[in-house]
């Protein structure tokens, strides 16, 4: 049903287009219902958000520049973000077509798109496809709005977290250190688009086991983020969740639990208890747990991961064979060795059919 609507209105979109002019006011509208879907998707209200990305794209019929394309490209990141990555496909691939025929190849515009459809690529493992994707947007950004514009700092930071991932760790620290640099100078050093990069740049130093370096940057990181956005935003959640994680590596785990804790709180009050982001708190919770020897609370809260992962995620998504190789890991802990073996059996299966 969402296709069918979808398509009719981007048919409208694209004829009204060619022949007419849109009035000023639906316009306004129009970018109206774009920035309220944008704060809806910040919120993780994503069914309002959908209203008003639809919305957008009727009042944005026969608007000039990229009216319509911008509401194209944020409906395809809501599904993106939804983890619905064929509608994200489709949506990408049509905004892609309509702003190179209207803006150009080497738009800003077309930049930011290949940017959320590599997005897409690299979440699905496709990691070649996303690496030319980003380089592409990265080349367009820095001739269109020159070497050190803030949105190439996003831009590296894309780059270096998928290089990090595939054990480029020189190269990759090397593109934050610019982003970085770009930053601190367009922005200022406590600008809240310092705390993603500052977050990523831990990423990588623990990942190098440079644990001393990665605590500070998480620190700062998070003090940022609780200056910008309060104490109970679910962006300080991702960090005192990294923060907790590196306390873990290092076998502090009283210093972990209370910060998995506090996450787990912000994400339910503020995302909903069946938000896959609570999920995430959840396993990293019941993996606490677990090497605390607190076992039936471990159970708990893996059953309940479980259960928010498959049905937000799908019973093949590769989030949902973590979970099922953490609930093993407990159930071997438990003395349960059969059940042990038909969860890691199920979390193979999905495995190998996502190519790992």
């Amino acid at each position: 049903m969402r296709g069918k609507r979808f398509t009719a209105i981007l048919g409208a979109c694209v004829l009204s287009f060619l022949v007419s002019e849109v009035p000023a006011q639906n316009v306004l509208l129009s970018e109206w219902h774009v920035d309220s879907g944008k704060r809806a998707v910040k919120e993780r209200h994503f069914d309002e958000a959908e209203q008003h990305y639809f919305a957008a794209l009727k009042e944005a019929a026969g608007a000039p520049g990229t009216r319509v394309t911008d509401s194209i490209a944020s409906l395809a990141d809501l599904y993106l973000t939804e983890g619905k990555p064929a509608a994200a496909e489709r949506l990408f691939r049509r905004a892609l077509a309509l702003q190179e025929r209207m803006l150009g190849r080497e738009h800003p515009a077309v930049a930011e798109t290949l940017k959320s459809w590599a997005a897409l690529h690299a979440d699905h493992g496709q990691d070649e496809t996303a690496e030319r994707l980003y380089t592409q947007a990265l080349a367009i950004q820095e001739k269109t709005l020159g070497p050190e514009h803030p949105d190439v700092a996003t831009s590296l930071n894309h780059l270096a977290i998928l290089y990090k991932g595939r054990g480029k760790y020189d190269l990759a620290e090397r593109l934050y250190a610019r982003a970085l640099a770009i930053q601190e100078k367009a922005l200022g050093p406590e600008h809240l688009d310092m705390a993603d990069t500052l977050n990523n740049l831990a990423v990588l130093y623990k990942t190098q086991k440079r644990y001393a370096e990665a605590e500070d940057l998480y620190r700062r990181a998070l003090a940022i983020q609780e200056h910008h956005l309060g104490r109970e935003h679910p962006d300080v959640a991702v960090s005192l969740s990294n923060l907790a994680n590196l306390y873990f590596v290092l076998g502090w785990y009283h210093e972990a639990e209370p910060l998995h804790e506090r996450a787990l709180a912000i994400r339910e009050k503020r995302l909903g208890p069946e938000h896959p982001d609570v999920a995430t708190s959840l396993n990293h919770l019941a993996i606490l747990y677990n090497h605390q020897g607190k076992h039936a609370e471990a159970e708990s809260l893996f059953k309940r991961a479980l259960t928010i992962r498959e049905k937000s995620l799908g019973p093949e998504h590769p989030k949902v064979a973590a979970t099922l190789e953490n609930y093993a890991a407990l159930l071997w802990a438990m003395e349960r060795p059969e059940e042990a073996e038909q969860f890691a059996a199920r979390a193979k299966a999905i495995r190998s059919k996502q190519g790992s």
